[in-house]
């Protein structure tokens, strides 16, 4: 006898509580806009442009006394940013000024040892420079590719299932802008970097949830095909409950992995860890009570139309 995760005849009212988690769903979308329309994301050098230098020093050091040792360099308005665990003694220093790009780490590295002395002497790990329009242009494009990621993947949808609803195409991209507007206010929230490798991890996270989506649909369109006398609520949440098990084997197992991520990645792993981690809870969560929603909205409008026609 084997081990069954979820129980074959489970039957939660997913699409009963429709109409909670729409309103819910909706105030943390709305909170999210405002949050990326006031605060922002916190973009890496990728974005913003600018240089990042990673600074290791042999003794604890503080923000304030590394500004001071770099005034002398002409570097503009400089951020200081620990880096990593305490015990590190690692920082990052941002700025946007930049002369000789190529020897800017030795620079640096000279100007910090010259004002710690032998004492405390500082390393330097990476530099990275971008200019402002390149960085500008990475921006532009990188959201140019989560829209058409987005678009595309509703069509896509909206196509193999043609034959049902083309609803379910429509279901498909509002679940994706609610899964892009969630990552993005928790992104938002956190302060982590949003650079190059964040950004390849919301594309990864749209993939994954237009997955969750074609998974629970195709069940849908399985179901409506053997039952097409039940209304279209309860083949929903027949479909919903019947891929249940694997939706949660699925999201569990990949959660499990990005939490290991989050606590022993390092910083560096960890903004793309954090996007992907809360990406394939909204992924899933939006699979079932946005995508399901906005499918059962339309058809019922559809039939609403069609009633009011024929009584014309």
């Amino acid at each position: 006898m084997s081990l069954q995760l979820i129980p074959p005849d489970i039957n939660v009212d997913f699409v009963g509580k429709r109409y909670f988690f729409v309103a819910l769903s909706t105030l943390i979308n709305l909170a999210a806009i405002v949050l990326l329309l006031t605060v922002g994301l916190n973009y890496g050098v990728d974005f913003a442009g600018g240089s990042v230098v990673q600074i290791k020093f042999d003794k604890p050091t503080t923000g304030d006394q590394i500004r001071k040792a770099l005034a002398g360099l002409g570097l503009g308005e400089i951020a200081v940013q620990d880096f990593g665990t305490k015990s590190q003694n690692q920082f990052l220093i941002r700025f946007e000024k930049v002369r000789n790009i190529g020897s800017i780490g030795t620079r640096i590295e000279g100007a910090l040892n010259d004002a710690y002395g032998s004492t405390n002497q500082a390393h330097v790990l990476r530099v990275e420079t971008v200019g402002a329009k390149v960085g500008h242009d990475l921006r532009v494009d990188g959201f140019l590719a989560v829209a058409v990621a987005t678009v595309f993947m509703g069509v896509y949808i909206a196509w193999q299932f043609a034959r049902i609803s083309w609803s379910f195409g429509a279901g498909a991209v509002i679940a994706l802008i609610h899964d892009v507007l969630v990552v993005s206010g928790a992104l938002v929230l956190s302060r982590f970097e949003f650079d190059l490798t964040t950004l390849a991890a919301l594309l990864t996270v749209i993939g994954y949830s237009v997955h969750d989506t074609i998974i629970v649909s195709d069940r849908i369109r399985e179901d409506a095909a053997k039952r097409r006398r039940e209304p279209l609520e309860s083949i929903m949440n027949r479909a919903i409950n019947e891929t249940l098990s694997r939706t949660i084997l699925t999201s569990g197992t990949a959660l499990t992995v990005l939490v290991a991520l989050l606590a022993l990645g390092g910083p560096i792993l960890r903004p793309a860890a954090f996007t992907l981690f809360v990406g394939i809870i909204t992924g899933t969560y939006s699979s079932i009570y946005i995508a399901a929603p906005v499918v059962l909205f339309w058809e019922r409008g559809q039939r609403i139309k069609g009633a009011a026609a024929r009584a014309a």
